[in-house]
Parts: structure tokens; C-alpha cells; sequence
């Protein structure tokens, strides 16, 4: 489709005010306080996936209210590339909108470029593209339009996302404790979905090293339902078609989980990406949070965002990869990235 949205040049400079609930920091720590009470890790079983290069094991711990989430844990093999059973630093990956974790030998990358890697389930989702999915979602939700983004938004307490986002953070508790891990270098990343919870737990987790957002949803929600019905956002049209009156409520539940507002707060270096042909994902809202970021922190973080001009919600696909993988192994070098190095 054609470009859409603000020329790029207004863009770089696009600095909104984005609705953010008087209690947001408040309300997030005690989300967080009482996720944390149930231990990190529930269960680690290794799994035989086949490949002789890479150890995987099935990963359950306690996300949103102590609830069991599910994720896989790769990491290089010991005894190959040499490194024995030095820590490594970690990947936190968060998957697309509507996507499980899939199965184990489909994201290797991370393991391949030499660090410890956790991709999360997203509890209920996993059903409408990919491998599958594992972790059930045991809330349930008032009146809502299908998929996820209207479960709960009568209420920022029984929002969907307060349950996905906490699980997000606790993900990252629970890679901090397990084996041959670096708990003090952990990274954040994700795309589209994946990516708005990577600039989430960015803003909720002060002592991460690198965030990675590509074309990441649920930022700017305002403005991103004055553009487009296209994805997710067309669930919250479809909800406020029927619900006439409940407008600002939906919006204020929404406010609980903006990316700008997160990504106020977040502190890591962070690179972005943006396609400015993405309807699912106007670039004005990506470039919402991207400019916001780290505007809170006591020193601003560096930050790096790739733009994709003729792309849609695709963004830079397998080239954007390979400039991921750059750009970490200058934040978040990995022991083994020597390795990689020899001619």
C-alpha cells in the first residue's frame, strides 16, 4: 500500500501526548510485587529436539498471579564451539500476535550466534498461524470482540495484557535462574506483539541490556485507532461499535499498557525498527515510542531505529535479522562471538 501516515521527516520529530494513568507506576509495582511471590522457575525438563549442537529444555514458570507459562531454553551445546559451561548472556524473545512458542528448532539464531536464548508462550494465544502454542489462559473475560485485544478492557485489572505483560517480566526473572546463563547481561526483543512487550518490560525492568522492538504494536493506541482497522486494532473498533458509551474506558484501560508510556521509563539501549507502509502498526506510533524512549531515565540510553520504506507489517524480515545480530554483538557481545570472527 502506499505510505499513509506523517512524512518521514515529522516523524523523527513526533513527539505526542500519550494518555498516562496518575497511578501507572504504582499499579505496575504492585502487579509485579504480587506475580513475584510464587518462585520463578516451576519445572526445567531437557528435551531431545534432534539437533547435536544446540541443548533445549521445556521451561514452566510462574507468570501473572504464580499461573504456569510455558517456553523453550536453548542454548550452544556443551562441549561444542568451546564453551564448556560458561555463562552466556540471554535472549528474551516475546512472539507475534496470535503465535505460541512454536517448537524448539525453529528459532536458532540466537543460539547459533552464540547466547542462551527463552522464547515465551503467550498464554491463550497460538492458534491462527505458526506451530502451535501450550499455555492456557485460566482468567476469563466480560463481553469482548474475538481474538485478544477487548478481553478485560472494561477493567485495567482484568486486562489481558496486565496478565501478558507480567508475564513478560517474569520471563526474565525466570532466565536469570537457570543454567549457564549471565543473569547480569539479559536482553529483550520481539516483533509486532513481541516487540510492544519487548518496550513493555523495557519500562518495567531497570537493569536490562539491550531492548529490541521491531515494528512493535500497542503503542500510541489513540492514534493507531485513528488510522487503521487493520490486525488487532480493528477488534477494539469492532468492541466500541457495539459498546457506544464505553470509549473512554477502553481507552483509559489501554493507557495501562502503551508502549510510549513504557518506553518513558526504560532505561537499556534499544534498537527499533519501523515499516512505513505498516498498517498494522502506523509508523507514527512506533516513532511514538522510539522517540520517547529512555525521556525519563537519569541519562537518556542510546537508541537506533532501521526504517523500511516500501515495507508493510513484514518490516525488514531476514535482512532486519542480520542487523539485529550486528547491533547486538556491539551492546551484548557474547563470549563466543570470537568464534564467528575467524577467517
Amino acid at each position: 500500500m502506499a505510505q499513509f501516515d506523517l512524512p518521514l521527516a515529522q516523524l523523527e520529530h513526533y513527539l505526542p501526548d500519550v494518555r498516562e494513568p496518575a497511578d501507572f507506576d504504582a499499579w505496575w509495582a504492585s502487579t509485579l510485587e504480587q506475580a513475584r511471590h510464587a518462585p520463578a522457575v516451576l519445572a526445567v525438563d531437557r528435551v531431545d529436539t534432534g539437533l547435536v549442537l544446540v541443548d533445549t529444555w521445556d521451561v514452566t514458570f510462574a507468570g501473572f498471579d504464580g499461573q504456569p507459562i510455558e517456553a523453550w531454553f536453548s542454548r550452544p551445546a556443551a562441549g561444542h564451539g568451546g564453551n564448556g559451561d560458561q555463562p552466556l548472556p540471554a535472549v528474551v524473545e516475546y512472539v507475534g500476535y496470535g503465535r505460541g512458542r512454536g517448537l524448539p528448532h525453529e528459532r536458532l539464531a540466537w543460539v547459533g550466534a552464540g547466547y542462551a536464548h527463552l522464547v515465551m508462550d503467550s498464554r491463550g494465544q497460538g492458534s491462527q498461524y505458526g506451530s502451535g502454542g501450550d499455555t492456557p489462559d485460566p482468567v476469563g473475560s466480560a463481553p469482548a470482540a474475538p481474538g485478544f485485544l477487548t478481553r478485560g478492557i472494561g477493567d485495567p485489572a482484568a486486562y489481558y495484557y496486565r496478565r501478558l505483560i507480567t508475564d513478560a517480566v517474569r520471563a526474565v526473572d525466570a532466565v536469570r535462574v537457570l543454567p549457564g546463563v549471565d543473569a547480569g547481561r539479559v536482553a529483550v526483543l520481539g516483533t509486532s506483539q513481541g516487540g510492544g512487550l519487548a518496550i513493555a518490560v523495557g519500562g518495567l525492568v531497570p537493569d536490562l541490556s539491550a531492548v529490541q522492538a521491531n515494528v512493535p504494536f500497542l503503542c500510541h493506541a489513540e492514534r493507531a485507532l485513528e488510522l487503521t482497522e487493520q490486525g488487532p486494532w480493528r477488534e477494539v473498533m469492532e468492541y466500541l461499535s457495539v459498546h457506544r458509551d464505553a470509549v473512554d474506558t477502553a481507552l483509559q484501560t489501554l493507557s495501562y499498557v502503551d508502549g510510549v508510556n513504557f518506553a518513558r521509563r526504560a532505561t537499556a539501549p534499544a534498537q527499533f525498527s519501523v515499516a512505513l507502509r505498516d498498517a498494522v502498526c502506523p509508523p507514527s506510533t512506533v516513532f511514538a515510542a522510539y522517540n520517547h524512549y529512555g525521556s525519563r531515565a537519569v541519562r537518556r540510553p542510546d537508541t537506533a531505529i532501521e526504517v523500511y520504506p516500501f515495507n508493510g507489517h513484514e518490516g525488514g524480515d531476514a535482512v532486519h535479522g542480520r542487523r539485529q545480530l550486528e547491533w547486538m554483538r556491539q551492546v551484548m557481545p557474547s563470549p563466543l562471538a570470537a568464534l564467528g570472527s575467524r577467517t
